[in-house]
């Protein structure tokens, strides 16, 4: 809980700090952003180099965890397809494509705008930040609630870059090669599904 209320207190405090002192926005915040990331993905590296239990850890999942990528792939656009009617102007075709950037926002809000227009990239770019920052905030609640596996396919392709410390911590380290493979499985397929959704 402590670590929830951290990361909520830490995102509203940069969103302040970028909104009363517009200058910061000056720095390379790409660039930093990224050299956060490189020193979290090194501890979860040290964390898992020091369980000793690591590879017995992997041995004994089921082959079950390697479908996960199918499972968010389908449960994601099958989601998008029946929520579309809620969304006033967005046909189910927009829906999906908004939906297959699975947390990928860079890329996925830079294919929807450059076919559909910047409208529809800036709801894509904000669905899938959202869609990050929702396992950032809520993981310890998805693995009490849910399972260890929730917050892996709630993350998309972000479980193997900016949400693997927090998957990590709270599903346990030895779901971060399932965690690792599962985010390049559903990245390599946002550039395919985007377009092929927005095409249609």
């Amino acid at each position: 809980m402590k670590g929830t209320i951290l990361i909520i207190l830490s995102l509203f405090g940069g969103a302040l700090l970028g909104y009363f002192y517009r200058d910061i926005t000056t720095f390379d915040i790409d660039t930093i952003n990224q050299w956060i990331l490189y020193a979290l993905l090194f501890a979860v590296g040290i964390s898992i180099g020091s369980d000793r239990e690591f590879i017995s850890k992997i041995r004994t999942l089921s082959p079950f965890y390697f479908l996960l990528p199918l499972i968010t792939i389908t449960g994601t656009l099958l989601g998008a397809f029946v929520f579309t009617p809620l969304l006033s102007g967005i046909s189910y075709s927009e829906s999906m494509a908004i939906g297959a950037g699975f947390g990928y926002y860079s890329l996925s809000s830079i294919i929807i705008t450059q076919m559909k227009g910047p409208e529809l990239g800036v709801v894509a770019l904000m669905a899938n930040i959202i869609r990050e920052v929702f396992v950032l905030i809520f993981a310890p609640f998805l693995v009490r609630y849910f399972s260890a596996v929730t917050p892996i396919c709630c993350a998309g392709a972000t479980s193997m870059d900016s949400t693997l410390p927090v998957i990590t911590k709270f599903s346990g380290s030895e779901f971060v090669i399932i965690a690792i493979m599962h985010g390049v499985l559903v990245d390599a397929s946002v550039p395919l599904l985007v377009s092929f959704f927005c095409s249609i």
